[in-house]
């Protein structure tokens, strides 16, 4: 009985090799056909064209899964005196850019193929505008929001007052005189062209060597929006 076992054993397993054998002499000799009516360059070309549908449908899926990146708009100033201003930025190519203002969407722009896009003519409300941006895909998908932009529009000139001299004329015996006064903290001041330091409560403050005779003083305040106020003095120097 066991010699029988073995015995079948034996036939079912020299079966199985002369199954695995015509297989593996099918498949060579499929190749060999294939060599012969189409040659080698289509074989390699064939190969190509499976790795690249793969690496394809590796990407599409990729990029499907994800969002575009947030956009980056820009702007060289805090503050101005105009109504309408430009917004540039960059954000990834073949994307739409939504900007917003005070969380309100205003425009959408398409990217342009360098990265690059730009909001142009938007008008401004007086006092702070906040804008944000997103970036929308092909299929939907949209970016988190851009970080935002603080623009504060501003056309009335910046007031001050002078506290030394408080007069617009006078009269005085030493030639070193300290120029003073207050206007808003974060404006700029200058007296006869040479910048004056301001604290951080406005007072500004400097020191000017007179000529004998009259002196003709302008001081001239502007504030970060670009208005200006002006103010001129005389002062004599007489010793």
């Amino acid at each position: 009985m066991k010699q029988f076992r073995r015995s079948r054993l034996k036939r079912s397993t020299e079966k199985q090799i002369t199954r695995s054998t015509v297989l593996v002499g099918l498949f060579t000799l499929m190749l060999f056909l294939l060599v012969v009516f189409f040659g080698v360059p289509f074989l390699v070309r064939f190969s190509i064209f499976l790795g690249e549908s793969k690496n394809e449908d590796l990407n599409v899926t990729k990029k499907e899964s994800l969002p575009p990146l947030a956009p980056r708009i820009f702007l060289p100033f805090e503050a101005t005196n105009s109504g309408e201003i430009k917004i540039i930025g960059a954000a990834e190519t073949g994307v739409v850019v939504e900007l917003f203002k005070d969380g309100i969407k205003i425009d959408s722009v398409e990217v342009l193929s360098d990265g690059d896009f730009y909001f142009d003519g938007i008008d401004l409300n007086e006092g702070e505008n906040v804008f944000s941006s997103i970036a929308v895909s092909e299929d939907d998908k949209k970016s988190p929001v851009s970080r935002e932009l603080l623009v504060v529009y501003d056309e009335d000139a910046p007031g001050f007052e002078m506290t030394n001299p408080t007069e617009d004329t006078l009269v005085v015996e030493e030639a070193d005189f300290d120029v003073k006064g207050k206007t808003e903290k974060d404006a700029s001041v200058l007296i006869n062209g040479k910048v004056a330091m301001l604290d951080n409560d406005g007072n500004f403050k400097l020191k000017i060597q007179l000529d004998v005779g009259k002196n003709e003083i302008e001081i001239k305040v502007r504030d970060l929006a670009g208005n200006e106020s002006k103010k001129n003095i005389v002062i004599e120097y007489d010793f």
